[in-house]
């Protein structure tokens, strides 16, 4: 990864020798010895992971795969925020070898591929995965980051969402757009801050159709 070595020192010595204990109602446990993880909340923690997800994609050799949605000057074949990962392929096999890779990686640092929370979409048919005796759901649409994606492309679905949710918003703020003590400057700002982001949500990604103008 080209971490230098004092860095590595220094984030192993930070946490070398920490001890807890549990409280349990009125008295604590012995104190014991803590082998991994950090101090919940540490600032380090974004920046760890990124580093284990970043190693392992590596080593599955995503990097330098050629494969993937092809852009121009680059290809696409995996899209990461925090814990959820996107694999992405021109065909079936490309994503069955993708998958299988980074499956076979994470286990060698300790991770584990929940089959639950995996899914499979795509845009044209592809047969039943099944790995280590469990089969993977296959969906026509997902929720990802917030944004519903359909396997078509089609927006319109997302459009409607978002309008219902921006109706949602409104619904909240009722009584306080119909207060007499508010000026229209206020409402003005409160709906720009509050219900033009709920709506606006991911349209940089919408393709939008001469009928939804």
């Amino acid at each position: 990864m080209g971490i230098p070595d004092h860095l590595t020192c220094i984030m192993r010595n930070l946490y070398a020798g920490q001890e807890a204990t549990v409280r349990t109602g009125h008295r604590t446990t012995v104190w014991f010895q803590i082998g991994k993880g950090i101090h919940q909340g540490c600032i380090l923690s974004p920046c760890l992971f990124n580093l284990y997800a970043e190693y392992i994609m590596r080593n599955a050799g995503l990097d330098e795969a050629q494969a993937g949605i092809k852009i121009p000057r680059r290809n696409i074949n995996d899209l990461r925020y925090a814990d959820d990962t996107t694999l992405m392929a021109e065909s079936e096999e490309e994503l069955n070898s993708f998958l299988m890779n980074v499956k076979e990686e994470s286990e060698k640092v300790g991770l584990k591929l929940n089959i639950q929370k995996t899914k499979i979409m795509a845009s044209g048919p592809i047969t039943s995965w099944e790995i280590d005796g469990e089969t993977m759901e296959r969906v026509r649409n997902f929720i990802l980051l917030g944004c519903k994606i359909i396997a078509d492309g089609d927006c319109n679905h997302e459009i409607k969402r978002c309008l219902l949710l921006r109706r949602i918003v409104m619904t909240y703020l009722d009584r306080i757009l119909k207060s007499r003590d508010i000026t229209l400057p206020t409402m003005v700002h409160l709906v720009k801050a509050m219900v033009f982001p709920v709506v606006m949500y991911g349209c940089e990604s919408w393709t939008i159709k001469k009928a939804e103008h």
